[in-house]
């Protein structure tokens, strides 16, 4: 009985802390929106659409693996959550070559060294 209470503890606790954390990422997430992206929206088509889709999905997996700490799944999760960084970085970046074009003006920009770094630190994830 005590055993299954002290369980029934270390879940609230965690789901708690899962909750606070996604809270606290999805209000930077806002912050940053308003402060830095929100201008760019005019911009970059879709770009709303696709930066909150990655922040759900993150938080979701960021969530799930607070849930799952002290287990082997928490392991799963946090390479789960490197890996799904690293792709949806490459598809959303379309290989690392941003162009835009307007009227007689193109600007073109490359994100690969960007991509490198963010590969390179979502890798320690796997560490």
């Amino acid at each position: 009985m005590a055993d299954s209470k002290t369980k029934l503890k270390q879940l609230t606790f965690k789901a708690l802390k899962a909750t606070i954390k996604g809270i606290l990422f999805y209000s930077a997430y806002l912050i940053l929106w308003l402060l830095f992206l929100a201008p760019l929206s005019g911009l970059i088509p879709n770009l709303q659409q696709t930066v909150e889709t990655f922040v759900v999905i993150y938080i979701i997996l960021m969530i799930v693996g607070e849930i799952t700490s002290g287990t082997i799944f928490k392991h799963f999760f946090d390479a789960a959550k490197a890996l799904f960084v690293i792709c949806y970085l490459i598809l959303s970046l379309k290989g690392g070559i941003f162009s835009v074009g307007y009227q007689n003006l193109s600007l073109v920009v490359d994100f690969r060294p960007l991509i490198a770094i963010v590969t390179l630190l979502s890798l320690f994830g796997f560490a």
